[in-house]
């Protein structure tokens, strides 16, 4: 496989900052429904750093994907989908690439506005996207929050359409991502 798109696969850069991007977002929802119940310790504030520093991470690694996308031309959709499915494919993938630059974004105005430095993995800072604001604050916190169920409900949706094209359309859209997989056969199972 190379690593630009062909028209029956993604190519490898597409896969990987998929995946890496899938990974990354299941991380940090995993962590951030869990250290907000922590103790404050500098524990905490290591796990927060480090999630933090994930979501800075999540960004730059989505921000490359929308810049290869707009460069390498995506493989067709199924012959045959339904013009509803292609319109709730499209919808769904838009959303989730606003979600995912929503969620890093008002994580990073959330920590601004709370007047905390922000420091990637420890190795430098990242500069201050406000100064500190109770308001903006408040609304980021609830945007990043809020921002986690419909990521969250976007990401599912997600899985459940990939599943269905390879289960019951037996299509390659699933196959096409995941290295390795091989088309389902027409054949029902």
């Amino acid at each position: 496989m190379g690593w630009r798109n062909s028209p029956e696969r993604w190519g490898a850069l597409a896969q990987t900052l998929h995946w890496t991007i899938a990974l990354g977002v299941i991380g940090l929802a995993s962590v951030g429904l869990w250290m907000d119940d922590l103790p404050n310790t500098p524990t905490k504030l290591k796990i927060y750093a480090l999630h933090k520093s994930v979501g800075i991470t999540v960004l730059a690694l989505v921000l490359l994907r929308l810049a290869w996308r707009l460069i390498d031309r995506r493989p067709p959709l199924p012959p045959g989908m339904p013009a509803w499915e292609r319109f709730l494919a499209g919808v769904t993938h838009g959303l989730l690439y606003l979600m995912l630059l929503v969620m890093p974004i008002s994580g990073w105005l959330y920590n601004s506005a709370s007047n905390f430095p922000l420091r990637w993995f420890g190795l430098f800072g990242l500069p201050a996207l406000s100064g500190p604001d109770k308001e903006l604050k408040a609304l980021t916190n609830q945007i990043h929050e809020y921002g986690f169920y419909v990521l969250a409900a976007l990401f599912t949706l997600h899985v459940i359409g990939a599943l269905k094209h390879h289960y019951l359309d037996r299509d390659p859209t699933l196959a096409r991502m995941v290295p390795g997989l091989n088309p389902p056969s027409q054949e029902a199972p």
